[in-house]
């Protein structure tokens, strides 16, 4: 399956592109690509698709915020690392293209234009977010989290419902259970009709009587409850872990909203890492260096011996492969990188400066390769 492509890029748009900057793009793409302007074009029909998908995103605050955060992630519920049934939760086929059309146009784009949604329908339930705070390996190995968040869920005495046990709600009167009133008006410009919420239901288009004793007529309780995690190998600090369903219920029947866990992760005493690569910083002394060593290097999966050769100067790199972090999605590993520090002592008593001070008088200028042509360019400078 192709990646998608930024919605930002999609409209041709920086990141950070206000609202109105938004808004104009869309229009004149959408108008370039819609279906009634390129009949049979199959390209611009997917295009028009994948226009009017990163619109929906864009354009809502809400979803705009958790793009700009975390990509794709956020809005996708096929994205990130939990699973989840489903598409691209803002895009319902032409229909919907249709009534934004109307909505912005007044008309003009296929046979739906003009209609309104109701107040009423099935909306999501709001999302969450938890920061979380794992050690470095935990990041790197992947482990099991548990998590308490303080949340709405469905009432059970109720069922969601809201009503008293062994009653029901009925009907509103006034808006006849569409949960909007319209008003039409004339001018001298034409007749306008316009639509408001119901004030009698609140837009529910029902009425509740007898309201539950435990949520008081909202058919939701907050509680809270302990989520289990897995968190897969490889994560990193920023990694975003959507859950599906696991935030507040949906109203009106909708779905419930998703949970997204953002991880921490505590810095190691010993790597750094980049990527999936880990960084160390190697001590070793001057003879060591010189005269080469075995030395035992730590990795986070025990120890390991690594031969330096005779030679090894200060800032030398060595590589060991798959000794680093692995792949968040794939079972291949980044590598550990060794850097070299050469140690000089700082606590000498007299035998040991003597010794240092002999040893001196027996290695030659020919021996340091660097500080032999060093002093070649010295002398020619000042020649």
């Amino acid at each position: 399956m192709a990646e998608k492509r930024d919605y930002y890029e999609v409209l041709g748009l920086k990141k950070g592109a206000s609202e109105d900057e938004i808004k104009k793009a869309f229009r004149k793409m959408a108008m370039k690509y819609h279906p009634d302007k390129n009949p049979g074009d199959k390209k611009a029909e997917e295009k028009f698709k994948e226009i009017n998908e990163a619109y929906s995103v864009l354009s809502d605050p809400d979803k705009k915020s958790k793009y700009d955060r975390f990509g794709h992630a956020g809005v996708d519920p096929n994205a990130g690392f939990g699973g989840g049934a489903g598409g691209f939760s803002g895009f319902g086929g032409f229909d919907d293209i249709f009534d934004m059309f109307g909505d912005m146009f007044g008309g003009g784009f296929g046979g739906s234009a003009g209609r309104r949604r109701q107040a009423n329908q099935p909306k999501k339930g709001r999302d969450l977010q938890k920061a979380i705070t794992i050690t470095f390996e935990e990041a790197a190995f992947g482990t099991k989290k548990e998590v308490e968040i303080s949340k709405y869920v469905t009432c059970t005495t109720c069922n969601g419902e809201g009503t008293k046990p062994g009653t029901s709600k009925r009907t509103c009167p006034k808006c006849g259970g569409s949960g909007q009133v319209s008003q039409t008006q004339r001018t001298p410009f034409g007749q306008f009709q316009s639509v408001t919420t119901c004030d009698q239901c609140g837009g529910s288009g029902k009425i509740i009587d007898e309201p539950c004793p435990e949520c008081k007529g909202t058919g939701r309780v907050r509680k809270n409850i302990k989520i289990s995690i897995d968190i897969p190998a490889g994560v990193d600090n920023e990694s975003v872990i959507p859950i599906r369903g696991q935030g507040e219920p949906g109203t009106n029947g909708g779905p419930a909203g998703d949970l997204y866990i953002v991880i921490s992760v505590k810095p190691h005493k010993l790597f750094t890492r980049h990527g999936d690569d880990l960084y160390i910083d190697m001590p070793v002394s001057f003879d060591q260096a010189a005269l080469g060593a075995e030395l035992i290097v730590p990795t986070l999966e025990g120890k390991v011996s690594y031969k330096i050769p005779a030679g090894t100067q200060p800032g030398t790199v060595f590589r060991l492969r798959d000794k680093g972090i692995k792949h968040l999605r794939r079972e291949s590993k980044g590598d550990l990188y060794v850097k070299i520090n050469l140690e000089v002592p700082t606590k000498l008593n007299g035998k040991q400066k003597k010794a240092i001070t002999e040893m001196a008088k027996v290695i030659s200028e020919d021996c340091y390769q660097k500080k032999g042509g060093f002093a070649e360019k010295l002398k020619e400078m000042f020649k």
